[in-house]
């Protein structure tokens, strides 16, 4: 299917020829019938002699319906541009055909309505003169009479060479859908209209509505019924799980987690403004009218901070609409989550950085080298493809070289912290990743080279353990415990050796002493050595009898023995004697 949306000034004929070509009614209200003047958004369809599948939207030509002729648009690929024969090119025109410059339409045809009731040629040069100095530059023309039917049928000819030219649009790409109607249907609940511009959307599909969830029940297309539908076309959702009262023009539509939604955004206007932009001016995009403050950085670039979040990507056309007059200006997204601006001199640098900043993949790489690390699906779903040189760290996305350029710092940090504290084995990971400004714990360890390790939540040098005068204490501690492996040292002893508590929490974080409670340590290994002698006497025994097998004091014995048994070495019976597990 091909969408095509009318363009043209009130009583030009725009509706007159859609129903001449479509045999349809396209507007959809009373009122638009009986003043002669569409108000709404109107929608017909038919098929065209090649078989091909027309949907076109009908859009108002009057100034006070502007909004709703951008609704109608802003998701269509090229236009159907009428000017009356009678009349010729008017003020509405050329706001009609600004907007389509504007968004950047390049395809479309242009027809000169009203044949039979003046000479179509002057107004067909005129007005093709004009279109060419837009982004629709040299169209096809056509002179017809929707009254006569006179030139209907070249319309529809000309009409397959324009759609057959139309670039294939994006059927795999993520769901955007601009709701541009939401209605109620007896039986079936609600219903929302729009164009799909991108991907595919079938029955079951669960869909996002203003972080909502929506399935879709039903889904027709040119008022049938399908399972599916792919870009371009014209579709009505049956949704549920969404009342009708939770819907308006101008919501989307979403595949979920696809898109970024979002009220400060940075824009480039495709040409630079010699007046004054106002403080305020609204924004239009898709079906969608937001009001916007405007703060202009430097040259082209400004920051919009929209009154309403919007899904939003990298590269979207979005027009700027000034309220207090005709003027609207086309402006692409440059960033959808950008950097706050607290410098003295800040703006006129981020300006600086838009300008410099590349389309497609080199953009996405200068946005990366800028932003250093972001999870991969919030940077897709800013509308940015994944640069071939990023570095992967589980969800992250790493600008190229920062790994290595991180890593080189850890060492230095590490031997920093010991020789302040010298008794810690080394830093939290935590105390890290703030030092290094990561924004999650986990990518430390992806940044450790030898001798680094990670070790009990802290990040080691491998070989490097207690400052030499405690270490020599602890190995005359563990000699001793050669020969005696259960015969703890006194507290006076431990003093006496220079072992204070932190000196032995130090000793056991690196695993050269083990705790059995406080003032009791013993050599690593000690549980299988107990268990060892313990296998040697009968089951169950008694306190008394482990105490004289492990060749002990009741000071050592009582504290290993209940050890033992939180470390399921032991068994502690109803009757208080043990047994091995």
């Amino acid at each position: 299917m091909d969408v095509i949306a009318t363009a043209g000034h009130v009583d030009h004929g725009k509706s007159t020829l859609v129903r001449a070509l479509t045999g349809m009614e396209p507007d959809r209200w009373e009122e638009e019938r009986r003043r002669g003047l569409t108000i709404d958004l109107g929608f017909a369809w038919t098929t065209l002699p090649s078989g091909r599948r027309l949907a076109m939207v009908d859009v108002p030509g009057h100034e006070r319906f502007i909004g709703n002729m951008l609704a109608g648009v802003g998701s269509v690929p090229a236009a159907l541009v009428v000017v009356a024969a009678d009349d010729g090119w008017s003020a509405q025109t050329g706001e009609h055909v600004a907007v389509l410059d504007a968004l950047g339409v390049r395809h479309g045809l242009l027809v000169v309505t009203k044949a039979d009731a003046a000479d179509p040629g002057p107004v067909l040069a005129d007005a093709a003169e004009r279109l060419a100095g837009t982004s629709l530059g040299r169209l096809l023309a056509v002179a017809a009479s929707a009254r006569t039917g006179a030139g209907v049928p070249e319309v529809a000819a000309v009409l397959e060479t324009v759609l057959a030219g139309l670039p294939a649009p994006a059927t795999t790409a993520p769901v955007r859908l601009w709701v541009d109607r939401a209605f109620t249907i007896r039986g079936a609940g609600t219903v929302v209209t729009g164009t799909l511009a991108a991907g595919s959307v079938a029955v079951g599909d669960r869909l996002d509505l203003g972080g909502r969830a929506a399935t879709v029940r039903g889904l027709h297309s040119l008022g049938e019924p399908v399972q599916t539908a792919s870009a371009t076309a014209r579709v009505a959702l049956n949704l549920r799980g969404v009342a009708v009262e939770e819907v308006v023009r101008g919501d989307a539509l979403l595949t979920p987690d696809a898109f970024r939604r979002t009220a400060d955004l940075d824009v480039t206007l495709l040409a630079a403004e010699e007046d004054r932009l106002p403080a305020e001016m609204v924004v239009h995009i898709g079906s969608a009218t937001v009001a916007a403050r405007v703060r202009p950085l430097d040259g082209t670039a400004l920051r919009l901070r929209l009154a309403e979040a919007l899904p939003l990507r990298v590269g979207d056309r979005l027009l700027l609409r000034d309220p207090g007059s005709r003027r609207v200006l086309g402006a692409d997204v440059r960033d959808v989550d950008p950097p706050e601006l607290r410098r003295r001199g800040a703006a006129r640098t981020r300006a600086a950085e838009l300008a410099e900043q590349p389309p497609g993949e080199a953009g996405a790489l200068a946005d990366l080298t800028r932003r250093r690390v972001v999870r991969r699906a919030d940077f897709v779903a800013m509308g940015w493809p994944v640069p071939a040189e990023a570095t992967a760290h589980g969800p992250w996305l790493l600008a190229p070289g920062l790994v290595d350029q991180l890593a080189g710092r850890v060492l230095p940090l590490v031997a920093s912290y010991r020789a302040r504290l010298p008794l810690e084995p080394g830093p939290p990971v935590e105390w890290v990743r703030q030092e290094l400004d990561l924004p999650d714990a986990d990518l430390v360890g992806g940044l450790l080279r030898p001798p680094l390790a990670l070790r009990g939540g802290r990040v080691v040098v491998g070989g490097v353990g207690l400052p030499p005068a405690v270490q020599r204490a602890v190995e005359a501690i563990r000699a001793r415990l050669t020969d005696e492996p259960f015969a703890a040292p006194e507290a006076g002893d431990l003093a006496a050796a220079g072992l204070g508590p932190r000196e032995l929490a130090a000793a056991v974080r690196d695993e050269q002493l083990v705790r059995i409670t406080d003032g009791i340590y013993l050599a690593p290994g000690v549980a299988e050595v107990a268990r060892a002698r313990l296998a040697a006497i009968p089951q169950p025994f008694t306190l008394s009898q482990a105490r004289q097998t492990w060749g002990t004091s009741r000071r050592v014995a009582v504290p290993l023995a209940e050890w033992l048994d939180a470390r399921g070495v032991t068994v502690r019976l109803p009757d208080n004697t043990r047994r091995l597990r």
